[in-house]
């Protein structure tokens, strides 16, 4: 739903109040009703389709002068195609049922238009004068105000999408629930790539306290008065990227056989945890529920004057579970030699990197990226920088 329009950005609410059908969907500004002629001379209704760069309420002047139209091929009133405006035909999915069929390109005489006002009233006039010289009076003001069926989880919108031309992909990242078990410093920046995804809801579940240590490890700058704070882990993350994403759910304890329930009914389970023998009771119950996850673990040994180890990421679907036990790809015992990661040694740099691995994975299963391999088991060697896929399915 729009805001009020006290609240709504400028350009946008002029669009509303001057009657034009507007509606912000897939994170692109979106007019329809404009009237237009085909190539049989006929009077039809098109649609409009803008980039948006900015926030719901924050405006900000248009990233390009072109529009995109779905509909016939646009023509004058004789019935002759339009040509000087379409830079090109081609149909494209804007994202769910949103699909576009031309691209328009008109520049205004300064070489760039002001607002998005500005922008979409001009094409919509360009096409609708040339209606209007069949059947008098047709407007493309219908005074007919849609609601946006957006669903998006931002509170700003998603423009980086729209902008590369990816909302259609970035569709099939929207699910349901996602979980994060652990917030340290792999958890933390798993957090940081999911909440740039349009999940409806992301569950952070983790007991600890965000302490002095975790800043080094964790994605930003943590402010000292939030150490000085002692918050849950949970709580300090939730109040930080809620500034972006309207769905984390913060679940301050541990996974035990009372809290275990946390874990059911999400599309994905991130397990971000360096405690191995409470992995045998997680795993249990998420396969007997069916649910996806992927497990990450680091190892860093201290050798010759210098850090080396390994980044794992572990697959499990419902589909596909024998490696984890066959193979023996989770350690769900305590292990023994010289972890420095145990004793909080500060690698945000290899936190962040298995993060990557894990969010990258989950995309591909999602279809967001190529998945080639179908993998369900890699491992990355620090000190050959070599990554092995193994399990493939």
């Amino acid at each position: 739903m729009f805001p009020k329009l006290t609240n709504l950005r400028n350009d946008v609410a002029r669009l509303i109040e001057a009657g034009y059908e507007v509606a912000i969907e897939h994170d692109h500004l979106v007019m329809r009703g404009v009237p237009y002629v085909n190539e049989n001379g006929r009077v039809l209704r098109g649609v409009l389709v803008s980039t948006l760069p900015g926030s719901m309420t924050q405006e900000a002047p248009p990233d390009s002068h072109q529009v995109w139209f779905a509909g016939e091929y646009p023509c004058d009133a004789t019935g002759t195609r339009m040509q000087h405006i379409i830079a090109s035909v081609q149909h494209y999915v804007i994202g769910g049922a949103l699909t576009v069929d031309f691209h328009f390109s008109s520049k205004p005489r300064s070489g760039a238009y002001t607002d998005h006002y500005e922008k979409m009233v001009t094409y919509a006039t360009i096409l609708e004068s040339q209606a209007a010289s069949i059947e008098p009076g047709v407007t493309a003001r219908t005074g007919r105000v849609v609601a946006s069926p957006d669903d998006s989880p931002f509170e700003y919108f998603d423009n980086a999408s729209g902008r590369a031309g990816i909302a259609g992909l970035t569709a099939k990242l929207r699910k349901r629930s996602v979980a994060i078990l652990g917030l340290g410093g792999t958890g933390s920046y798993v957090l940081d790539f999911l909440a740039k995804v349009p999940i409806e809801n992301i569950h952070l579940i983790d007991g600890d306290i965000f302490e002095q240590h975790n800043a080094f490890r964790a994605p930003g700058a943590a402010p000292a008065e939030s150490i000085r704070a002692r918050m849950p882990k949970v709580e300090y993350y939730a109040q930080v990227y809620s500034r972006i994403h309207r769905g984390i759910v913060a679940h301050h304890a541990y996974v035990t056989e009372q809290t275990i329930s946390l874990l059911e009914g999400h599309d994905m389970v991130f397990i971000c945890i360096d405690n191995s023998e409470a992995k045998a009771v997680i795993i249990a119950s998420l396969e007997a529920h069916r649910t996806p996850f992927i497990d990450v673990g680091m190892g860093v040994e201290a050798v010759d004057g210098g850090l080396t180890g390994q980044l794992r990421t572990t697959l499990s679907t419902p589909t596909y579970r024998n490696h984890v036990h066959e193979r023996g790809r989770i350690p769900m015992t305590r292990g023994r030699g010289n972890d420095l990661y145990a004793r909080n040694i500060q690698v945000c740099e290899l936190n962040a990197m298995n993060a990557c691995l894990a969010v990258i994975r989950w995309k591909r299963e999602c279809g967001f990226y190529k998945d080639t391999e179908h993998e369900h088991f890699s491992l990355f060697n620090i000190d050959g920088n070599y990554l092995l896929n193994e399990d493939v399915v």
